[in-house]
C-alpha cells in the first residue's frame, strides 16, 4: 500500500498549544559506582517532543534511556544542561506535568484490576468510591469493562500491561513517560499492544516520549524516533515517521518507506562509534 494510502479514523485531537511539551537541552548525567567509580549515563543530549507528539527513544541496553525518563519525571535533576516539562524546569514542575509508566506493571495483586487502575486517583485524594467510578468509564472504552473486577493474577500479560496504561492515563498529567511498556510480552500479545496502544493515543492524546528496544516498535508508535549512541548516550541521528496515526500495523509495517526508515534506524544504531 502506498505511503499516501496508509490513513485511519481518529478522533479530534486536542489542540498541540494545550498539550505540554519536554524539552531536553545540553543534559550530562553522572552516577557513582562502587565498582566503576563515575559512570556518565547521558552525555550533551539535546531532545525535544512538541505537544501531542509522540517520540519513540531507541539505543542499545545501557545508554540512558531510563535515566532520561527519570530526569523528565522529576525523578533527579541532570548534572549539566537543562530538562523541562511545559516548559518548566523545576523537579517539581515536571512531577505535575508528568506521568511515568515503568517497565513493570506495579500491580496491587490484593487490588482489582479497576482498583488498581483508580489507585492514580486516590493518591491525589479522590476518595475511592469516587475514583472507581471515574476509572470505570476508561475500562468500557477501552475494551476492558468485562475485565475490571478481575484481579492481577487472572489477567494475561498484556491485560495487565493495559491496566498499567489505565493507570498512568488517569493520573491527568499532560506528559506521559513509556519505558519499555510491552518488553515482557511475547511477539504476537506485543504487536496486538502496539495497535492497542496507537488507538488509545488516538482518542487520549498526550505528549509521550515511549523508550523501546525495538526499532519496529518505535516507527510504527511514534511521530519521530530519536536514536541513541552507546553510553553515554548522546542523540546520534533523528528520524520523522511520515505516516498519520493511528496506523494499520500490517500496512504500515509492510509499506516499502516504513521498511527504508527501519533501516536507516538500524544503520545508526549498528554505525560504530
Amino acid at each position: 500500500m502506498a505511503t499516501t494510502q496508509l490513513r485511519a479514523a481518529a478522533t479530534e485531537p486536542q489542540p498541540a498549544e494545550d498539550i505540554a511539551g519536554v524539552e531536553l537541552r545540553g543534559v550530562t548525567r553522572r552516577f557513582r559506582s562502587s565498582r566503576s567509580g563515575e559512570v556518565v549515563a547521558l552525555r550533551g543530549l539535546d531532545l525535544c517532543a512538541a505537544g501531542g507528539e509522540v517520540l519513540a527513544v531507541v539505543g542499545p541496553s545501557g545508554c540512558g534511556k531510563s535515566t532520561l525518563l527519570e530526569l523528565l519525571a522529576g525523578l533527579g535533576d541532570p548534572d549539566e544542561g537543562s530538562v523541562a516539562a511545559r516548559g518548566i524546569t523545576s523537579r517539581e514542575g515536571r512531577l505535575a506535568a508528568c506521568a511515568y509508566m515503568p517497565q513493570r506493571d506495579l500491580l496491587l495483586p490484593w487490588r482489582n484490576a479497576l482498583a488498581n487502575a483508580a489507585l492514580a486517583l486516590e493518591v491525589q485524594g479522590v476518595a475511592a468510591g469516587s475514583a472507581r467510578r471515574r476509572a470505570l468509564p476508561l475500562f468500557e472504552r477501552f475494551g476492558l469493562g468485562e475485565f475490571a473486577g478481575a484481579l492481577p493474577a487472572e489477567l494475561s500479560g498484556g491485560m495487565r500491561q493495559r491496566v498499567a496504561f489505565l493507570r498512568t492515563l488517569l493520573a491527568g498529567r499532560p506528559v506521559l513517560l513509556l519505558d519499555e511498556p510491552f518488553g515482557a510480552l511475547d511477539s504476537i500479545t506485543r504487536a496486538t499492544m502496539q495497535e492497542w496502544l496507537a488507538e488509545a493515543l488516538a482518542t487520549e492524546p498526550r505528549t509521550v516520549v515511549l523508550v523501546t528496544h525495538d526499532v519496529r516498535e518505535a516507527l510504527y508508535l511514534g511521530d519521530r524516533v530519536a536514536v541513541l549512541s552507546p553510553r553515554p548516550g548522546r542523540l546520534v541521528a533523528e528520524l520523522c515517521v511520515p505516516f498519520e496515526r493511528p496506523r494499520p500495523r500490517r500496512e504500515t509495517v509492510t509499506d516499502p518507506a516504513f521498511a527504508a526508515l527501519e533501516e536507516r534506524a538500524l544503520e545508526a544504531l549498528e554505525a560504530p562509534r
